[in-house]
């Protein structure tokens, strides 16, 4: 039985908390799932909302961001991290980000092997598998504001 991690999650500003932000993406996509850095580092940071964990020690362990075209990205968390619920806490966060924009729904590309962990939130893939630095994604979304309609 693993021991239970504690943690917290915060909203973050860039480039206040960007060296935790940038620690936690180096540590997954450059060096984990060697995504170039050239990819990695886009330029959108600034205009992002970004979510960061921290763990007891206030060691950065995952991150996620919110993107003004209502696109959630970056979701990553540490490999000691991972399978404590980290991931969901960030994400019901960057949700909460959302709705409160008004944001009626949310995308993201999601790398194939992570579809069933946003499918819990109710994401749904569309369109065709594709290549993003070279790992496998779809395209998913979800409706965040009911459709009103009579009858």
């Amino acid at each position: 039985m693993s021991k239970l991690l504690e943690y917290s999650v915060m909203r973050a500003v860039w480039p206040h908390d960007a060296a935790a932000l940038r620690a936690v993406r180096t540590a997954v996509f450059i060096d984990e799932q060697h995504v170039p850095a050239a990819l990695e580092w886009d330029g959108m940071d600034e205009m992002c909302a970004h979510v960061l964990a921290r763990n007891i020690d206030k060691t950065a362990i995952g991150t996620g961001r919110l993107l003004p075209d209502r696109k959630i990205g970056r979701m990553a968390v540490v490999p000691p991290a991972r399978g404590h619920g980290v991931g969901a806490a960030i994400m019901r966060e960057l949700l909460a980000l959302a709705r409160e924009r008004g944001y009626a729904d949310v995308e993201l590309s999601a790398q194939t092997h992570a579809i069933g962990f946003y499918e819990k939130f109710g994401f749904v893939a569309f369109g065709d598998e594709y290549l993003d630095a070279g790992i496998p994604h779809r395209s998913m979304r979800l409706r965040l504001i009911a459709e009103s309609g009579g009858g």
